[in-house]
This record gives C-alpha cells, structure tokens and sequence, in this order.
C-alpha cells in the first residue's frame, strides 16, 4: 500500500435506506464480529447459523434486494438442499418477527433489509475511515489517528465470525484484510508522528502473527530504526529476506530493499517524523513566557537591539543573545518583555525556565533538558537518562521548528551551552549576572541602570501621575535614593501606591533615613541587598518575619502548609501574610497555594534572618517545624500506604502530626507533588536542626527511591544523612542513614555498595540497640544475596528478616520477607514450599489492604508458579500485579512485571506475545539496573527466534551480551551459546 494513502474502504457502497419507525432508529447491527442485533440496550436473538447467514448477507448489501437465488447461494453455496427455498423463506419470517414492522421487505421474489446506515457497525467503521482519509490529506495527522483508532474499535473479534456458507467466508477474508490495511496505516501514521518506541511492540506481535506481509515488516524496520535499534532494523530485512526466499522463493519489494539502503546509510530524512508525537497542540507548540508588567518602561535602544537579534533567526542563523547586569537591574522584565514582542517570529512555540543561577542549587541541566522535552510532546519513556543525550534528543526536537528558548537567571555559559537550540530558525535569550564572553557566537548586552528619566517615568506609572506631579522634586530624590535600579524602584512606588495616606515626601524621608544602606546601594552585589531593604523596611512586624524566616528553607518553592508549619500560624494567617509579600514583589506566586523566592532575594531574606531574628534561636525553630511538618506528614503517608507496617511506630517524635488524608491517591499526589522540597529539607536538616529526624523523614519516604521517581536527590540526601551522622559519631541516625542508602544503591542495582551499607546498617542498629533497621537490613542483605547468586546467604538473612519482624509484630515485613524467601526457595530447588510462602505473604497482604504489597507478592507467587510450570496461573497472579503497579506508579515495578509476563507466554510458546510484553518492558525505561535489561533483551531474542526472525534475534543477544559483559553478569555464558553457530542453525 502506497505509504500516504488512506487505508481501502472494501466495496464502497451505496448509501442504506432510512427506517421510518422509530423502534427501527434504534436498531444496531454488527457484523466485525458475532452477528447481533441489538434494540437499544436489549439485544435481540440472531436465530441458527443459517438465519445468521440470511441477515449477513442482507446487511452486507446495504438495502438492496437479494433474489432468494442468491440468498440459497449465499447460504449453500452449489450444494443447497432440496427444500432451500422454503428454508429461505422460513429464515426470513423468523427474521421479520424479530425486527421492527418494514424493516424486512420482500419484492421481486427477494428480501431487503431497510434500516438505517448508521445502524450497522461496519457502515460507521467506513465513514470514519473515509474522514480519516481527509484528515490525513489535509495535514491533520492526529486527527486521522483519532478516527482511525475510533474505527479499529468497532471491531470486535473475527468479523462474521461462525456464520456458515461461502458469502460469508469470502466476506470475511475481504473484511480482515481491510481491518490489517487500518492498522498499516494508524500505525504508519504513529510513526510519522514521532511515536516509534510505542509501535515496536505492537509490530513486533503483528509481523508474527502475519509473517509475510511485508509493509508490516517495512513499519517495524522504520519503528526501530528511530528507537535507536539499527542492528535490530537491519536484522528484520535479512529475516524477510530469507523468509519469502524459503516460503515463496522471492525477494522483499523494492520499498523494502530501499528502506533497508537508507538505514545502512544513517539517512537523516529517516530519522526525523513528520511531526511532533503529540497530537494535542498546547503540549507541542509551548507558551511558557511569564506574563510581561503592563507598565514596562524604557529601555528602548535595548528592546531594539535585542528584537533585531531575534528577527534575524528568520533566516539561516540560531540568534543567541546574552543579557547581563547586576541584580535587581530589570534583566527579566526587559527578557520577557522582548520575548512577548518577538513572539511572532517563532510561531512554534516558547520555552522558559528560571535556572537559579545565583543560588547555592542551580538548575541542573538534565533535569531542564526533561522539562523542555515534556512541553514538546516528549513521553517520559522516551527520555533518556544522561545529559548528553537528552540535550540530542532535544536539538532533533527541535529541528525544523522556530522556538525561542528564555533561559533566565544562568550560573554561567556551562549551564546553557546544553540547552541551546542546535538549528537555524530558533533562538535563544539569556539573562545572568555574569557577562558570557565565553558563550561563543553569543550577541552580548550588558544592561545598566535606568537613566533618571527613565526610573521616574517608571515610579510615576506606578504611583499615579497627579501623586508625582505635586512633589517632582521628592520623587526625584526616591528614584536617586533606589540608584536607579528598576527592582528598588518598583518595590518603593507600590508600597507609597498601596498607602494613600502617604506622601512622596514621606518616603523619600524614609529613604534618607536609610543613609548606610544607601551607600551600600553603590557597592557591588550590596546593591542589591539594599534596594531590597527599601522593601523590607516597610513591611509590617509579622510580614517581616515570615519574610525572615520562610527564605531560611532550601526547597525550590513552599507550600502554604509548609509556610504555616515554619511560621507556627493558621493557615489563613499564613495566606494572608505571603499574599502581602507577592504584592511587594518580595514573594512569588509560583501556583495557587505555593509560594518561592527569587534566588537573590532569598539570599538577602536569610541575611535578615541572622541579622534581625531574635532570639537567634528561633532560626533553628523554624527549620525544626519545617521537618517536624514534612516528618510528620510522610508518616502518614507511609501508614496509609502501608497499614500495619510497623515502621511508623520507631520513627523520632515529633511537634507537628503532618497533614491527614482520606485517601490512598491523595497521600502519594503530596508525597510526589513535595518530593523536592521534602528532600532539600531532609539534606538541609542533617547539617543543621533535627539530624535524626531527617534521617526518619528519608526512611518514611522511601517510595521516592523504590518508584525511580527523584532517585538521584534521593540518593544525594541520603548520603548527606549517613556523612553527617558519621561525623557526629551518633551511631543510631548513621545506622539508619546506612539503610536508606542501601535502598537507595539496591534500586539502582549496584548490589556490592548496597550490601556494604546494609551490612554497615545492621551492625550500627545492633551496637545502638535501635531494632528497627535489623530486619531491615536482613531483608536487604537476603535480596542482594539472592541477585548476586549467594542463595544459601540470602535464605540466612532472610530468615532473620521474617524472625525480626514477627518479633516487632510487623506483619508487612514478615510478608515482604518471606515473598524474597519464595523467591530463593525456586532457586534452591523448593519449588512446593516458594509457592507456600508467597501465599502467605499473599495472605497477609490481603488481609491488611496492602495494595502495592499484594502486588509484590503476586509478583512473588507468579516467579514460583512459573518455576512450577503452572503458567496459567502464574499469569493471572502477573496480570493483576501489573494493573496494580501501573495505577500506584511504580515504573521499576511495571517493567519488570512485564518482563515476567513476557517469559510465561515463552514458555507456554505464545511467541508473539512473549515479544509484545518484553517490548513493553524495554517501553518502560525503569526495569531494575542493566542486568535486568540484558535479560529482557535475552527473552526478547528467544521469542523472537520462536518466530523465526532470527537476525533480529541475534541482535538483542547481542545488545545482551554487551550488557552482562559490562557488569559482570554470569548470563553472558548463555548468550554467546546462544550465539554460537551450532545454535544458530
């Protein structure tokens, strides 16, 4: 099928006549499937095979007449019975008693069906595929993919299905071939859409199930060429090549043997979809811009330059402009504003970040890199891990489009240089304090402060002009006194705007009296402190303090909850007085309900805090509130998550309970939603306030290294946790630092550093006498124990698991143990008493409501149903761990389960759909280290030589190979057998 036409409507038929009746507007007919008829919700008896046949062949033919000569035909075929006319003739009486009065009509000797068009399913399954068609024509890509898939739904099973006689059969190999030119052409439509990585699977099943239909086989070569899969494409055209030469002693087509040419060549053209992969147009075409101040000021000659600069992406160049200038000098509002102007020219969308340059914890590019390739419609399974290749995997996204990237508040020309667009057409507009000349290529402006007629144009905008115009000369001295710097500008005319009683000459007063700070206004980075001093020094006492005290926190922004925790006041309060703080431009309003601070201003807050908090004290108290909220309300989410588990019980105690909820989803919604400010708080507390405490917050929201989600900052606070306890010689938090490492380490798969911490954990938590991180650190002991093929080792620390925990009547860790116990039960041989011990991990489970739990220990009683040949069954116990794994988000999980799934249908000899499942679990992106992924490629090789593709197969085992290589793994023996020629042949 030529790759840019509509799929082929089979029979185009003639319109059906309308029913008059209303019973008989209600009637539906499907034949992409069992024959039924349905009136409204009732669905009404089709009769014997034989009057199925009658009623198909009559809806097929679209309210047209049917001689009984052709109905008997239709039926019997050449062998009719001798009484086929009066059989006919019975069928339809049946037929009509059943239908609405007209809807059967006989005339010329024959029957027609009359009903409406749209009753019929496959009627509505054409009309979609023909609007599917203009859509395609016309450009609109996702929508022909809607229809398409809109259409495909209707099918329900194999159409006419049990309908006996040869109409029948003809019409239903005509059907099944329409239906697979559909899914040829959703499926070329995924692939021009950017959505390779999810067609793999979905192809890799269909060319089993249809070996020799080659533009299935074209489609696949396509899909994994652009998942990074070269070898595999390459591997699938030697596949079909050998396969027609034996099967029908051809070559594949000619477009065959082309694509396999421009893969062999790296064919840029052929990497690139026709679009972006999502169809929905605000994720594809961004508008991250903040809004622009309606009273933006000046600036011209800068506004110019910088709109000149961005024009000329226009033609063959990538504009990069940098802006410099000390804080506080308008470096963002004169971007923004810019940017607003130049919008026109990049008609594909915008894309903003704060880089936070000029705080201690810069944006990290990667995780910029992640946020820019979600607002361009990447999936998250699409992204990868590393800088380098997100940064590449974000220039090919941006190929082809015109996107202004703003890169706000930089640390240096490091940050940047990998998020900068890689092609003509795009631009890039930068903000920082430092002057980049080492950004090269980069059109630099350094922005100074306004001149004097500027800055009072500015204060008079926002004050008002009769305000201004009565006291020129103290509006003068104002502008003087804030050394003309937009941000100090801003600060004093809406605080004098938002006080009517005052006078211009009341704050210029007040600015005099300011003398010192003034002249620390001229001196380097303390100009910045002092214009925001002019603000601090008008606040109220309570707004001051909580502007004190709230900037004293690490996180990247903060809740109102957490602000009312540090501020010890009522929620209403708290809203009250960070509200009072945005309107003074101290505060951001990041979202409804979060509150951040500029890097600089919060810098500045922190130096009032130590100048001006008294007792000094009360610093450490508001931090300690902070981690008492965060401790306080992870604990519960760890005890709704986890009802019964007894960890909660030796968590340190605290001022504050936390946050209550009444549902499951919306205690791990906070856990996520808070993940980065929960973690900077546990980080900032192991070397201040509460070292113990932050260690238990780490152990309480342990589901932020277990789901992959926040690994990384998860694992950096951890390690913090242990470095500091060490140094304070406190034996107890060190042990259980250790063991919130080791958790750490054990997700990420580095087995011999996650055993050195668990180890370290269990000696530090026996030398301490803190029982909690015993059974702990046994059960991890036993699980890395048991990956590292120790198995008698990991049935020893398993044991004592199970024995802590019965003994601290922790039932869901006497249940996870003895899952993992299961587990290294199979590889010793018991297979009887593995299967025992996952249901009484089961039974535990289930009986305290552990959902994610139950998951694991189906997960647990699947390996040893399998071990025991019992696949069915231990497909069931994957099939439900699955659904409960993907709807709490367990990503590492998910994959994994996959992966099981995929190694039952192998062994049941369900090829196709071992290679669909294995696919889903390569999809996924988070299966449990690189030894994990060299054993789904292993079993993707395997299901994949079942079904004769046995090049392609032969480049997972490779892919494989170099994996169990790299880290060691004793399964590379199996593959190079696997590899080798006698197995080969």
């Amino acid at each position: 099928m030529d790759r840019d036409s509509g799929p082929r409507v089979p029979n185009q038929r003639a319109p059906l006549h309308s029913g008059s009746a209303n019973d008989a507007a209600q009637l539906h007919f499907s034949v992409l499937g069992p024959v039924r008829v349905r009136r409204g919700a009732q669905t009404l008896p089709p009769g014997s095979p034989q009057q199925r046949a009658l009623l198909a062949a009559l809806l097929l033919r679209d309210g047209r007449t049917a001689t009984a000569a052709q109905l008997i035909d239709a039926i019997w075929g050449d062998e009719p019975p001798s009484q086929a006319l009066a059989a006919v003739r019975t069928y339809a009486s049946r037929l009509r008693k059943s239908l609405p009065a007209d809807a059967l009509v006989s005339e010329s000797g024959g029957y027609a069906l009359r009903v409406g068009r749209d009753a019929l399913d496959l009627a509505v399954a054409q009309e979609l595929a023909v609007e599917a068609d203009k859509a395609r024509a016309g450009g609109d890509r996702c929508q022909a993919r809607t229809l398409i898939n809109k259409s495909l739904g209707l099918w329900d099973g194999e159409p006419l299905a049990n309908v006996p006689g040869p109409y029948a059969e003809n019409e239903r190999a005509r059907l099944e071939e329409w239906r697979l030119q559909l899914l040829e052409t959703r499926l070329d439509l995924d692939l021009e859409v950017g959505c390779h990585a999810e067609a793999v699977s979905e192809l890799t099943a269909l060319t089993a199930a249809h070996p020799l239909r080659e533009r299935l086989r074209e489609l696949l070569m396509l899909a994994l060429y652009r998942s990074g899969r070269q070898a595999e494409a390459l591997a699938v055209y030697a596949d079909t090549r050998r396969l027609l030469a034996d099967e029908l002693g051809v070559d594949p087509r000619p477009e065959l043997a082309r694509l396999q040419q421009r893969i062999l060549e790296a064919d840029a053209e052929l990497a690139r979809p026709v679009e972006e992969p999502s169809p929905v147009p605000q994720v594809t075409r961004p508008a991250q811009l903040p809004a622009t101040v309606p009273d933006f000021t000046g600036r011209a000659s800068f506004v110019r330059e910088l709109g000149d600069q961005l024009a000329a992406a226009e033609g063959s160049v990538m504009a990069v402009s940098a802006l410099a200038g000390i804080g506080g000098v308008g470096k963002t509002t004169l971007a923004v504003h810019v940017a607003h102007q130049a919008r026109r020219h990049f008609p594909d969308g915008q894309l903003y970040v704060d880089l936070q340059g000029a705080g201690n914890r810069a944006a990290e590019p990667e995780t910029v890199l992640g946020a820019f390739l979600r607002a361009l419609g990447t999936a998250d399974s699409a992204i990868p891990d590393t800088l380098d290749e997100r940064a590449a995997l974000y220039r090919s996204a941006l190929d082809g489009r015109r996107v202004l990237v703003l890169l706000d508040n930089a640390r240096d020309a490091a940050q940047i240089r990998p998020l900068l667009p890689g092609t003509a057409g795009c631009a890039a507009l930068i903000t920082s304090r430092v002057r980049m000349v080492d950004l090269a290529g980069a059109h630099l402006v350094d922005l100074d402060v306004m001149s004097p007629e500027e800055a009072l144009q500015l204060f008079t905008r926002i004050v008002g002009e009769e305000r201004v115009r009565a006291e020129r000369e103290a509006a003068l001295d104002v502008v003087a006194a804030c050394g003309f710097l937009p941000l100090a500008i801003r600060i004093a005319a809406s605080r004098l705007a938002a006080r009517r009683t005052w006078t211009v000459s009341v704050l210029a007063a007040k600015l005099a009296d300011e003398r010192r700070r003034l002249d620390e206004l001229q001196a380097g980075d303390l100009a910045v402190k002092a214009t925001f001093e002019l603000g601090y020094g008008q606040l109220e006492p309570a707004q001051a303090r909580a502007f004190r005290l709230l900037g004293l926190a690490d996180g990247p922004d903060m809740s109102l909850a957490a602000a009312a925790a540090v501020l010890a006041l009522p929620l209403h309060e708290t809203e009250d007085l960070l509200e009072a703080l945005v309107d003074t431009s101290l505060l951001e309003s990041a979202a409804p309900g979060r509150y951040r601070y500029h890097d600089l201003v919060r810098l500045y807050a922190r130096a009032c805090a130590e100048r001006d908090e008294q007792p000094p004290q009360e610093r450490a108290a508001a931090l300690s509130r902070l981690l008492d909220f965060y401790l306080g309300t992870a604990a519960r989410v760890f005890a709704i998550e986890r009802p019964g588990d007894r960890l909660v019980a030796h968590l340190e105690p605290t001022g504050d309970a936390g946050l209550s909820f009444t549902e499951r989803q919306e205690a791990l919604d906070w856990l996520y939603a808070e993940a980065n400010c929960l973690l900077a708080c546990a980080r900032q507390a192991t070397h201040g306030v509460g070292l113990r405490r932050a260690v238990d917050l780490l152990w309480a929201a342990k589901d932020l290294a277990e789901s992959g989600a926040n690994a990384k900052q998860y694992e950096s606070a951890a390690l913090a946790a242990r470095d500091a306890a060490r140094a304070a010689g406190d034996a107890l938090a060190e042990g259980r630092a250790r063991t919130t490492l080791a958790n750490s380490h054990l997700v990420a798969g580095r087995y011999k550093d996650a055993d050195d911490e668990a180890r370290s954990a269990r000696l530090l938590a026996v030398s301490s006498g803190d029982t909690a991180p015993v059974s702990w650190s046994d059960n991890d002991r036993g699980i890395i124990a048991f990956t590292q093929a120790r198995y008698e080792d990991a049935e020893q620390h398993l044991l004592k698991a199970v024995e802590g925990y019965r003994a601290d009547d922790n039932l869901p860790g006497a249940a996870t143990a003895l899952c993992n116990l299961s587990r290294v039960h199979l590889l010793l041989g018991r297979t009887a008493s593995a299967i025992d011990l996952a249901q009484q991990g089961i039974a535990i489970y289930d009986a305290m409501g552990l959902t994610v739990r139950l998951a694991n220990g189906m997960y647990a009683l699947g390996v040893a149903l399998t071990h025991a040949g019992r696949h069915t069954e231990a497909l069931e116990q994957f099939s439900e761990a699955l659904d409960i794994f993907a709807s709490d988000r367990q990503r590492l999980w998910e994959g994994t389960t996959h992966f099981r799934i995929a190694d039952s249908y192998l062994r049941i000899l369900k090829p196709a759909t071992a290679a669909q499942h294995a696919e889903q679990a390569l999809a996924s992106g988070c299966i449990g280290g690189d030894r994990m992924r060299g054993n789904v490629l292993t079993t993707l090789g395997r299901a994949l030589a079942a079904l004769g593709q046995t090049d392609r197969a032969r480049a997972c085992w490779r892919e494989a190979l170099t994996v169990y290589e790299l880290v060691g793994a004793d399964e590379a023996e199996q593959v190079r057998a696997l590899l080798s020629p006698l197995a080969a042949a």
